[in-house]
């Protein structure tokens, strides 16, 4: 059986708190050969907001999430029995890379809300010139994932924006995947995926401007905390209950493809994704559901055409991009049976058209 088969609800601990950092000694009394894997502005947000000072061997990944760098820091950390992982999606995923390569723990600290890679088992992989590669799934969820919300409510505002747009896709394409089967032909567990992802699209259109204007003015209020919980956590047990029921699918595809666009690498993952579900909804023929989000998307600044993420919008364009979301080795075909370019580039001109159509709302 694969591990994208494997139920694997989260991780071993999971800490949500203000001022969370402060559990974290504690928590390294269980290992003797610590190794923390960040970047340079991670890991000065993760000193100002540590109670005391850790002494523990730091090394600075590429930015690049890629195998080569996780072989790289293997090397370096050849002795270590647990990997603290500090940042954003690439570092966190580079550093459950390299634990799994050392067969090591690791303890996840988000400093970012930009993707739920703090919880799920597994490391979107990119080659070093940050296109992306494949999806590599890991034998060990992390031992603990600890949110500390003191730090996050003081994090960039553009990674929760992006956290919040892939969030959104875990409904989408976990919806998509599995309507094709009959109720009774899913397990309970992917039931309870399915139902992790209904909420984080409830959490997100209800409470969304609540938990920016509470980042804006720097209050850890309620809707903060669960719009950070359903990015992070919530959102990450969706694939670990619905297993490929509820992984990526259209949306991601798409921004596997834009990766491609050079013109697009200034956007986080998330917002690219968020375009990604219009052009799935469009392919899926939920044209009217895709045009119902058009008023979230330019309220909380998503992208919602090709003009919007810097692309010059043309029939070539959209044609490289269906190429690349088509292919057999992509997450497209999970949510559209044998779809093909053709399908693809057609649903991008549809949401070009909803938008056209819905202006001057969308300005």
């Amino acid at each position: 059986m694969r591990l994208s088969q494997v139920v694997r609800s989260g991780p071993g601990q999971y800490i949500c708190e203000e001022g969370a950092l402060r559990y974290l000694a504690d928590k390294l009394t269980n290992f003797n050969h610590p190794y923390i894997i960040a970047g340079q502005k991670a890991l000065a947000a993760f000193k100002r907001f540590l109670p005391a000072p850790l002494d523990i061997p730091v090394l600075l990944y590429d930015g690049t999430a890629s195998e080569q760098d996780m072989q790289r820091l293997a090397k370096l950390a050849r002795d270590a029995d647990v990997i603290i992982g500090i940042g954003g999606g690439r570092a966190l995923d580079t550093a459950k890379g390299t634990a799994d390569i050392l067969n090591a723990e690791s303890i996840i600290i988000p400093t970012v809300m930009g993707t739920c890679s703090a919880f799920t088992p597994l490391s979107a992989v990119y080659h070093p010139d940050h296109t992306f590669r494949q999806v590599d799934y890991y034998h060990r969820a992390a031992f603990l994932v600890l949110l500390d919300l003191t730090l996050l409510v003081d994090s960039p505002r553009d990674y929760f924006v992006g956290g919040i747009g892939d969030t959104l896709a875990k409904w989408y394409e976990a919806e998509a995947i599995t309507r094709k089967y009959g109720p009774d032909s899913l397990s309970l567990f992917v039931e309870m995926g399915l139902s992790a992802a209904r909420i984080t699209r409830e959490t997100l259109l209800n409470d969304t401007q609540a938990a920016l204007t509470s980042m804006d003015n720097g209050e850890v209020t309620p809707e903060f905390r669960r719009v950070a919980e359903a990015v992070i956590a919530v959102a990450g047990m969706v694939g670990g209950c619905a297993g490929e029921y509820g992984r990526m699918a259209g949306a991601h595809a798409i921004h596997n493809a834009l990766s491609f666009f050079p013109e697009t690498h200034r956007l986080l993952h998330g917002v690219k994704v968020a375009y990604g579900i219009l052009v799935q909804l469009a392919a899926t023929g939920d044209r009217d559901e895709a045009q119902n989000l058009l008023p979230f998307y330019q309220k909380n600044g998503f992208p919602y055409n090709l003009a919007s993420l810097g692309i010059i919008s043309d029939h070539a364009a959209a044609m490289t991009l269906a190429e690349f979301a088509a292919r057999e080795d992509e997450t497209f075909i999970l949510a559209v049976d044998n779809i093909t370019p053709k399908q693809i580039a057609a649903a991008i001109h549809v949401v070009e058209e909803l938008v056209a159509q819905a202006e001057p709302m969308v300005r």
